[in-house]
């Protein structure tokens, strides 16, 4: 399962939004019709997970953590505490709780964007705000894709 694109859309007055077709059509797909969504630890967005991708993160920050050590115990209990479960209805939208867009600033237009098996939701001027220069990317893959050759 792998989402891409960037993909503009409008929250209507309820705080619904549709999730793009070509979205919706990988999820069905993937018989994927549960999402998990939370707030991202690093960015002001929210992260859309498809069950199973949402399953296997837990699994893997499971077996980190040590459920008798107190602050990890707390690091799982910050990770989860605002996760939620959602549907997508018939119509092909999602609701997404009012506390949620205060969070990350989500009014009324947002961008999807596709993120390998992820789909983030930005509110579309924050987005803007946050992608690396188009010359510092170059360099900084260039030196990453040239850091790894050397390992190989």
């Amino acid at each position: 399962m792998q989402f891409l694109g960037n993909i503009e859309a409008k929250i209507d007055a309820k705080a619904r939004v549709f999730v793009p077709a070509a979205f919706r059509k990988i999820l069905q797909q993937s018989a994927q019709s549960a999402l998990i969504f939370r707030k991202d630890i690093f960015q002001e967005c929210l992260v859309l997970y498809p069950l199973q991708v949402w399953e296997d993160e837990l699994a893997r920050l499971r077996s980190r953590l040590n459920r008798w050590d107190k602050e990890q115990q707390a690091l799982f209990r910050q990770f989860v505490v605002d996760a939620e479960r959602l549907e997508i209805d018939a119509n092909g939208r999602i609701l997404i709780p009012r506390r949620y867009c205060h969070m990350v600033g989500i009014e009324s237009e947002v961008v999807f964007l596709g993120v390998d098996n992820t789909i983030e939701i930005w509110a579309k001027d924050s987005l803007e705000n946050t992608l690396i220069p188009a010359e510092d990317f170059s360099e900084r893959i260039q030196l990453l894709m040239n850091n790894d050759l050397q390992n190989d």
